[in-house]
């Protein structure tokens, strides 16, 4: 056995002997079984968290195989190392891995669901309902499917790009079952759910990318320094994204701070805390001592630090597993259906003053707003360090964005957003058409490309390659060609309120967060294409652009006046449940939201109006100073019909003075 292999097999015990200690510290491992009701058996007790421990291995592998081959390993124009070519598929079988374990929990979480032994539910039909009409049978199945898509779709990625795709396919295929798992029954399930999935993502990019990171030292190939140092950065901020989204998580599921000593759930957090401090001191130790070392052509120490740090991290996932199967303490709430399904009491009746009082603190919204003002700040910071200029405009628009995203999805906007229909429409209506205008006038990609390194390696992928890459895409040229930016930013809209969407985007808060993003980012494509500063595939003359706007901006005019119209009430289940007894009726504010839609419009038409009209005069002035550059070069004018007559004159005064 390779030394490589060994140190997997000693991850994988570690995490077995970690599940198996939290499961019996936890009491999941020996309940009390009392006589008289259907008992699973001690096979499904332990095969169920088993075959998840093994999906979250499998599943930390894929990403970090991913990972090395994506981003750590340098590339050359774009193609894999030999190296990366063989991470790539090895991801293949740890995907196959991925997906016959999260198979296997179906099979013991159909078993464990009804009481019953694996024998007594090999049934089809029992296990086709549970892997269809139940939430954790419905994500574990989109594990199955996901995971046999990646490692199908691995065998032939011999690119940069493909593997980094295949990398965010598999950070997506890795959230479905835990957010159905104890953050969706939280009483606080919108922060508990955006905390876990900020959790996962940093974790296993962090995780993941150390084991890989750990194999490749051991099994001594080459650009070990390139891949530490790299992985080395990103750490950094995988360890804050864990810690902070940690903390918002036993938020969300403790009562009060004694919880953390005085239940069992709260002990095994404090475990997975002292653990999280640790691997902080070690990364600290690897950024001070090992990577000095690597650079010297010592990597010895690193390799012993990494495997180390490795096993602590398996470790810490076994415990984690373990927590997954105990009940977080008992919340104290009132027995109120619009509480359980808001996450906070119904608020009081709308004023302007609750408005801006009555905060909501969105977690996910608000990481996007601090990462969308602190990574630009940097940015102009930096150029200004080097002695750029940065057009000051530019950052007034770009921070007057970012302040009317955090105010339409943190004040109390936000909370009534969810409670009245027309609140929501001017909720929807800022996001889509009113926050995008400021940030795509902010230039973002623009800056970044100024303000970020080249690789330091000739023909590698930094952060500024691949944006350039991106951009360049073939993707990216569809999505922006002025047709289809347009069609996604009208055809959205009567899609979700017209049909059964918006119902069920309201009821669960991922697809909340999903409809709200999707306001943001089409309204930013559109208003890219329109007035966008950033280096676009497709530039439309400025009367084109207009003509874009005019042609838009009645769509939804005419979606609103069709809301004015209406005699029924869009998503009735989510309003009615609510129990709202103050203010307007559900479809009078239904109406009301209809001529909000008709009448915001006018808002955006103005600020794009001046927008490009302040860009076509610009651009007429600069091209002025070319004209006038080039006649200087070539000893006329700028324009030519100019110079003719000029010509034409002196020919006539020659001709005077001949005569």
């Amino acid at each position: 056995m390779s030394r490589a292999a060994r140190l997997a097999f000693a991850g994988a015990v570690i995490a077995i002997v970690a599940l198996a200690a939290g499961m019996i510290a936890g009491g999941s491992a020996f309940p009390r079984i009392i006589p008289g009701l259907p008992d699973s058996g001690t096979v499904v007790r332990w095969g169920l968290p088993l075959s998840k421990l093994a999906m979250d291995l499998s599943g930390l592998a894929t990403i970090g195989l991913l990972l090395m081959a994506a981003m750590l390993l340098p590339s050359d124009k774009g193609m894999l190392g030999k190296s990366a070519v063989q991470y790539v598929q090895a991801a293949s079988w740890a995907a196959l891995a991925w997906a016959g374990s999260a198979f296997a929990a179906i099979v013991f979480g159909a078993a464990d669901s009804i009481g019953r032994t694996v024998p007594q539910i090999l049934d089809r039909t029992i296990l086709t309902s549970y892997a269809t009409q139940t939430t954790q049978g419905v994500a574990l199945t989109l594990v199955v499917l996901f995971g046999v898509a990646i490692a199908l779709f691995s065998r032939g990625a011999i690119t940069a790009g493909s593997a980094a795709g295949l990398l965010v396919f598999a950070l997506v295929t890795l959230l479905p079952v835990p957010l159905t798992g104890h953050s969706s029954s939280s009483p606080n399930h919108d922060l508990a759910t955006s905390a876990v999935a900020l959790h996962l993502l940093t974790l296993a990019l962090w995780v993941g990318g150390l084991a890989v990171l750990a194999v490749h030292a051991v099994r001594k190939q080459p650009r070990l320094e390139v891949a530490a140092a790299r992985f080395s950065t990103m750490a950094l901020w995988c360890y804050a994204g864990v810690g902070l989204s940690g903390v918002f998580s036993l938020v969300a599921r403790l009562a009060a701070v004694s919880d953390l000593w005085t239940s069992t759930y709260g002990l095994l957090a404090l475990a997975k805390i002292v653990a999280f401090v640790l691997l902080g001191y070690v990364g600290y130790w690897h950024r001070q001592r090992t990577l000095v070392d690597l650079d010297k052509r010592r990597p010895g120490a690193f390799t012993r630090l990494a495997a180390g740090e490795m096993l602590l991290m398996l470790a810490t996932v076994g415990i984690a597993v373990a927590l997954s199967r105990t009940q977080p303490p008992e919340f104290s709430v009132p027995a109120d259906r619009a509480y359980e399904l808001l996450g906070f009491p119904l608020p009081a009746a709308i004023t302007l003053g609750n408005v801006f009082t009555l905060w909501w603190f969105d977690l996910f919204f608000g990481l996007v707003a601090v990462l969308l003002g602190g990574l630009y700040a940097a940015g102009v910071v930096r150029l200004l360090r080097r002695g750029d200029k940065w057009p000051w405009g530019r950052t007034v628009s770009w921070f007057i964005g970012v302040a009317l995203l955090v105010f339409s999805t943190q004040s109390g906007l936000a909370r009534y957003a969810k409670v009245m229909f027309d609140m929501h429409m001017i909720e929807h209506m800022t996001l889509s058409m009113v926050v995008p205008i400021f940030l795509v006038l902010g230039g973002p990609v623009t800056l970044a490309l100024r303000a970020l390194k080249p690789a330091a390696r000739r023909g590698d992928r930094g952060p500024r390659e691949w944006i350039t890459t991106i951009l360049h895409s073939r993707f990216t040229k569809v999505i922006a060609h002025p047709g289809v930016a347009t069609f996604i930013f009208v055809a959205s809209t009567y899609a979700l309120y017209f049909t059964p969407l918006f119902e069920s985007a309201m009821q669960e808060h991922l697809g909340h967060i999903w409809m709200t993003l999707h306001f943001l980012l089409s309204g930013c494509l559109f208003f890219w294409v329109i007035v966008g500063i950033d280096p676009a595939p497709n530039r439309l003359p400025h009367v084109g652009r207009l003509l874009m706007l005019f042609v838009t901006m009645p769509f939804h005019a005419f979606f609103g006046i069709a809301m004015m119209m209406t005699g029924t009430v869009i998503a009735s289940g989510w309003y009615e449940q609510l129990g709202r007894t103050w203010g307007k009726s559900l479809l009078q504010t239904q109406h009301d939201g209809g001529a909000i839609a008709w009448g915001f419009g006018e808002i955006p038409t103005v600020i794009v109006l001046l927008a490009i009209a302040v860009q076509w005069y610009r651009d007429d002035e600069r091209q002025a100073r070319r004209s006038d550059r080039r006649a200087d070069r070539a000893g006329g004018t700028a324009d030519p019909a100019l110079d003719s007559y000029n010509d034409y004159l002196a020919r006539l005064n020659r001709a005077d003075k001949a005569e």
